[in-house]
Order: C-alpha cells, then structure tokens, then sequence
C-alpha cells in the first residue's frame, strides 16, 4: 500500500492504513499521518465500473461545479492529488486510485436511528438535486449503462426466465407472476422522459442513508458520498431509491414478509426533506410523479434480485442459498403496500410542496 499512497500529496508521514467502512464494491482504506491528518484512500472497482477514466470526469465536473456553490471543504468532496499533480493515480496495471480528504466530526449510518435522519437524508439529496439542477446533465457519461432502464431490467428477467440455467423458475413461479403482473408500469417514467415533459438531471442514483455524511453533533448533512453512480436520470429515482431503502419497516433480506411494509410516517419525513430542499427546481410533474419514482425504483431492485436469483447468484453477494429469493419477496411486497397507499402518498406529496 506504502507505493501508492506514497504517490499522493500526503502532509504529515502515514502512520496507518487499514481497511475502512462497508462498501462491497470499491476498496476502501482509513490513511492517517503523524500530523494529524486522516484520508480515504479507494481502488476503483473496474469490473463494476469498466470505464473508470469517464467515471472520474463526471465526478471531478460535478464536484467542481458543487465547491463553486459552497467552498467549505465538509460539505463537498475533496480529491487530493497526486505528487505530479493529477486528480487520481492510474497504475501501470490499469488501477485507478484516487484520495480523499476525510470528512471530520462526521457520521455515517446503514440505518436511521430517528425519523429526522431519515428527513436529514432527504434534505441532503434534495439540495444535491438543488444545487446541480443547472449542470448540464447530457455532458456526463453513464458510468453503468440502462442502470435505472425499469423496461431493459424486465427484459432480462425474461431472458433468465427462459434460460433458467438452474431450473429454479417453476419454483417461484409466484414470485415471476408477482413481478410480471407490474410490467406495463415499467415505462411510466421513462416514456415522459422520451415525450420531454420529465427532464434529465444530474441524478445520485444509490440515495441510501449511508450515502451522506451526517455532522456528529447536530446530525444535519454535511456532504453526499459515494458519487461514482452519478449520471443523466430522473429526479424520481433518487427520491424513489431513497424510499425504497429508507421508508421500509424491514430489512432489504427480511424473511418474515408480514414484517415488510411501507411506513407513511418515513415516507413523509424523506418527502419533506427532499421537496423542501429542491421542490422550487423540479416541474410540477416532476414531483407529482415522485411516488411513482418509489413504487418503479423498488420494482426494479426487486427484478434484479428474481433475476440473479434465477441466474444462479451471479451479481449480488448472498449469504444463504435464498437469500436473493427473500430479496426480491420483499420488494414486491414493499411495492404491493405502496399500491394500498397510493393516494397517501400522493398526498402527502402534494402537501410538501406547498
């Protein structure tokens, strides 16, 4: 590790380097100095991410772009350069290093342990909405291509529906229908998208709480992480995302479905956060459309798990041999409650942004 985090602008000598927080995709190290100074040094993980040099040009525009509008380096992150002067380190073996500054007097939760955090939450990724709402989107590359294409991830589940490579589909021949019978939804947001009334935007596209740096005292958001996924969306996916994780009475792997549902109460502590803090740079349609955001992004993280689970476990990391099964049992329960409170949550939408 000495070779390459020796090839940073360091101030002060390394004193630690060690593995650091629960990212499963890229390698993450906590670096400290005798100054004190602390880093986060990250592998960019190029197998998810196969064009890591364009991931890197959306990240330094969109940060650059975030600093113009507030320079405290809290609450934007900060890559440190390298001893040539580059933003991030490339190795003669193809990796892609890149330094952070560390976010001090910060905290960072898989959960929220209050309703606020979760409306903090949503406060953050409203004001990222706010504060990048006249960046130009179509100028950043799709650093996963049709990552949030609802359509595109049901045309998968048919082709592993028909492949069944492990002869698991009349099993769950339930589960396929539950997923099948929502189909037609699946093209609600982008075919607005096409027709020009939903516009693209500079989106997050992974809107979970662990996602933004909280201050250790006030518990108030400081900075959104994790910006790797950042790309052209809608603004209905970064808010559906967040619900889909944030306002769910269960775990994502919950195997106890009537412990599964959509709280109205989590629900609205994000939606007031998140209109409040962008609501004046979204259409009127834009946020009309958000519960259909929650609904399709929580839809689509459910065919990818059916999906991975009929592929033989390829994708996501499982635990026990159903694990994938119990994930995608739970989204299209969370989705099935969300239909029983459709109109509460429209109007608990329409209510936030008055």
């Amino acid at each position: 590790m000495e070779k390459i985090y020796g090839q940073f602008r360091l101030e002060g000598a390394p004193l630690y380097c060690g593995r650091y927080g629960s990212g499963h995709i890229n390698d993450t190290y906590l670096l400290a100095t005798d100054q004190p100074h602390l880093y986060i040094l990250q592998r960019l993980n190029n197998k998810v991410f196969p064009n890591t040099q364009m991931l890197m040009r959306n990240l330094i525009a969109v940060t650059d772009h975030l600093r113009k509008q507030d320079s405290d380096p809290r609450h934007v992150l900060v890559l440190v350069p390298t001893l040539t002067g580059d933003p991030y380190l490339t190795t003669e073996e193809g990796d892609v290093w890149r330094l952070y500054e560390f976010i001090t007097d910060s905290l960072c939760l898989d959960k929220s342990e209050t309703v606020n955090d979760l409306l903090q939450s949503g406060v953050a990724f409203g004001s990222f909405q706010n504060q990048l709402a006249d960046f130009p989107a179509s100028t950043l590359g799709e650093t996963i291509p049709r990552f949030h294409d609802t359509p595109n991830r049901f045309a998968l589940l048919h082709k592993a529906i028909e492949a069944d490579p492990l002869n698991r589909a009349k099993a769950v021949e339930a589960e396929i229908q539950r997923f099948l019978s929502h189909e037609q939804e699946a093209d609600a947001l982008l075919s607005l998208n096409r027709s020009g009334e939903l516009p693209l935007r500079v989106t997050h596209n992974d809107t979970k709480l662990n996602n933004v740096m909280l201050d250790r005292r006030t518990r108030t958001p400081l900075c959104v992480i994790d910006l790797d996924t950042v790309m052209p969306g809608l603004a209905a996916n970064d808010f559906g995302d967040g619900i889909r994780f944030g306002a769910s009475t269960a775990a994502e792997d919950e195997r106890d479905l009537s412990k599964v549902s959509m709280s109205l109460e989590l629900f609205k502590a994000y939606a007031t956060g998140f209109i409040g803090a962008c609501g004046q740079r979204l259409r009127p349609l834009e946020i009309e459309t958000l519960p259909m955001g929650a609904k399709l992004m929580t839809l689509e993280c459910g065919a990818r798990f059916l999906t991975d689970y009929l592929m033989g476990d390829v994708y996501f990391h499982i635990a026990r041999p159903e694990h994938n099964l119990d994930r995608c049992r739970t989204q299209i329960t969370l989705v099935e409650d969300m239909e029983r409170k459709w109109e509460d949550m429209a109007r608990i939408v329409a209510q936030a942004k008055e």
